[in-house]
Order: structure tokens, then C-alpha cells, then sequence
């Protein structure tokens, strides 16, 4: 009898030993389950991600989506104090390369962005991938334009076409043709209006792009809340010094200075060049001390 009860406990005993196993195995073999499933809703989460992208570029900083007007924001828009744009995978709007009137004052009023000589017919193309937000015309001022909302943030404008070739609401990319060179609205020849706008915030295009050389400025910008209004001071500073009516120590003070960080480049060397401590530059540029400066960036000085 107490053999019998010894052997029914170690029977007993053998199955509960091996169902802790089982289960062991059992959870050893969900495990590579588990994780092909996270990694299938990763790419899930990260295919719709890119799908809302495709609907609305940047939704994550704008508030809306409006087909209305150009500068559709004001106040409604929570603009951050520093942001860095993505300038990689560019294209130039146009091939031409002269610069026939600057981002900034202009005839007692403020021109706010970039003119480039093209002539009728040249074929217009958009800088970055992004969504086409605007197609229309305007008889007094942009004449037949465009508006592009581009997934790094910005927002591009195209003015005084002879032919818009995109609808609104389209996604194009980089280098697609959304238009053609032309005459239209308030222009005295034909020419490109090139604007680049965050939040509604104009930033001069020269700031980014290079038209001289076809090329980006740097592979990033950093873009300053109120550093960057209209980035008018420089312009202003230089036409002081020019018309007499400031000395040079105040257009400096007043200017908005930019460096393109080149090989042996540092803080401490850029800090003694432009005067500024490097204290100063990092809260200018959003950086730290130890932030490793890469060749092509660019940073601002005062």
C-alpha cells in the first residue's frame, strides 16, 4: 500500500515537472511568434505613417489643410522656437541662375521671396516631395501660382506662370514639372517668384538654396523663431551702409550673420571670428558644446 502511494505521488510529481517543461517550450516557440508580430505592426504603424504623410505633408506641425488662401495660418499655428529643415533630396526649381530681385524690401513694401529670370515656357519644377496645396490665379499679385506643402516642413511658392500642370491635392516629387515660366499677375517680365515659407514664416530661399551653383546651401537648416522673419536685417543693414544713412558698426549689429562650417572649423574659432561667445552660438543653433560639427552645415552667428 506504501509503495503504491509513493509511486502515485512521484507519477504526480513527473507530470507536473513536465508540464512546467511543455509550457517553457511553449513560450520559447511563441517568442519569434511575438516578435514577427511586433515587427509586423511596426511596419503597419510605419506604412501608415507614410500613408498620412502622403495625405498631408508635415501634418504633425500645421493645423489644417486649406486650399484657400496662402498665408492661411496667423495665429492658429503653435510655431515651435527652433526646428531643423531636411533640405536633402532637392531639387531646383529652375535651371537659370541669375537673381533678378532679393528676398526684402523693395519699393516701400516687403518682397518676400526670390525672383529668378526664366523665360515663358521654361519648364518649373517642385523642390521637395510634397503635396500640392494651391493651384490658382491671382490678377494683382502671384497672377497663376502654386503652393506646395513638402513633407520636411516647408511650404513653396511658384508665381507668375504661364501654365499651372498640377492640380490641387496632388502629390508630386522632387524634380516633378508643376508648371511653366511665365509673365502673369504683377510682373514686369517674365520671371520666377520663388518663395519658402514655415508656419507661414518666410525664410529667404537664399538661406537654402544656391542658385548661382544649382546646389543646397547646407543638408539642413535651422530654423530660429523670430531669427527668421522675413530674414530681412541683413538686407536692411547692407542698404544702410550703401545709402550713407548708418555707419558700418550699426548695419553689423543689425545684420543677421550665417557660417558655413568648413574643414577645422570649430566653436571656438567661429566664437572669435564673429565675436559672439560660443554660449551664445550654441543657443543661437539649438546645439551643445560637444555637438560635432559636420562640413556643409550651416550656423547662425549673431
Amino acid at each position: 500500500m506504501i509503495l503504491k502511494c509513493i509511486r502515485t505521488v512521484a507519477v504526480a510529481a513527473l507530470a507536473l515537472v513536465s508540464t512546467h517543461v511543455a509550457g517553457q517550450d511553449l513560450l520559447a516557440r511563441q517568442a519569434p511568434v511575438d516578435r514577427k508580430l511586433k515587427a509586423v505592426d511596426s511596419l503597419a504603424l510605419i506604412r501608415q505613417i507614410k500613408a498620412e504623410q502622403a495625405v498631408y505633408p508635415a501634418y504633425s506641425l500645421y493645423p489644417n489643410w486649406n486650399n484657400e488662401r496662402v498665408h492661411a495660418y496667423g495665429n492658429t499655428v503653435n510655431v515651435p522656437d527652433s526646428f531643423r529643415i531636411d533640405l536633402t533630396g532637392f531639387c531646383m526649381p529652375t535651371t537659370h541662375t541669375k537673381i533678378t530681385s532679393k528676398c526684402g524690401p523693395r519699393w516701400r513694401r516687403m518682397h518676400n521671396g526670390l525672383d529668378i529670370k526664366v523665360y515663358i515656357g521654361d519648364t518649373i519644377r517642385a523642390a521637395f516631395d510634397g503635396r500640392v496645396r494651391m493651384v490658382k490665379y491671382e490678377r494683382r499679385g502671384y497672377g497663376k501660382y502654386v503652393v506646395i506643402r513638402h513633407d520636411n516642413g516647408l511650404e513653396t511658392i511658384y508665381g507668375h506662370l504661364s501654365k499651372q500642370i498640377v492640380k490641387e491635392d496632388e502629390y508630386v516629387k522632387a524634380g516633378d514639372p508643376i508648371g511653366l515660366g511665365g509673365n502673369t499677375g504683377r510682373s514686369t517680365g517674365s520671371h520666377l517668384h520663388f518663395e519658402t515659407r514655415f508656419l507661414g514664416e518666410v525664410i529667404n530661399p537664399e538661406f537654402m538654396f544656391d542658385f548661382p551653383n544649382q546646389d543646397i546651401v547646407a543638408d539642413s537648416y535651422l530654423f530660429v523663431r523670430g531669427a527668421n522673419r522675413y530674414a530681412y536685417q541683413r538686407t536692411r543693414a547692407l542698404a544702410a551702409v550703401k545709402s550713407g544713412k548708418s555707419g558700418a558698426a550699426e548695419a553689423e549689429k543689425a545684420a543677421i550673420r550665417y557660417h558655413k562650417i568648413r574643414k577645422g572649423d570649430t566653436l571656438g574659432r567661429i566664437s572669435r571670428i564673429y565675436h559672439v561667445s560660443i554660449d551664445r552660438l550654441c543657443k543661437l543653433n539649438g546645439i551643445r558644446r560637444t555637438t560635432t560639427l559636420r562640413i556643409g552645415q550651416v550656423l547662425r552667428c549673431s
